[in-house]
């Protein structure tokens, strides 16, 4: 299993336009090979950055099935508008 953890800092004042947008999404990637679970958590000390965690499969179904497929252009139609600075995204393998 592998877990994925991206930082997404949303442009200040559109936090509930992003979440509604994210509902949407959230059945997008449930939907692909590979996927195992996701959480969206919101930063109490910044209300703006949440932490996006994702478990897979294995990392390849993350960077090539899910990257590389027509549900991720609807993914990023959805959400990369909310960005500023775009995502921090990297990948971990449980240790213990």
């Amino acid at each position: 299993m592998i877990l994925e953890v991206a930082t997404l800092d949303v442009i200040p004042g559109r936090s509930a336009a992003f979440e509604a947008a994210f509902d949407q999404a959230g059945h997008i990637i449930a939907g692909m090979a590979g996927y195992r679970s996701h959480q969206l958590q919101r930063c109490l000390e910044q209300p703006a950055r949440y932490l996006l965690l994702v478990e897979w499969d294995t990392l390849e179904d993350h960077t090539v099935g899910f990257r590389g497929s027509a549900e991720y252009q609807q993914w990023r139609a959805l959400l990369h508008e909310f960005y500023d600075p775009f995502p921090t995204v990297e990948h971990f393998e449980r240790v213990f």
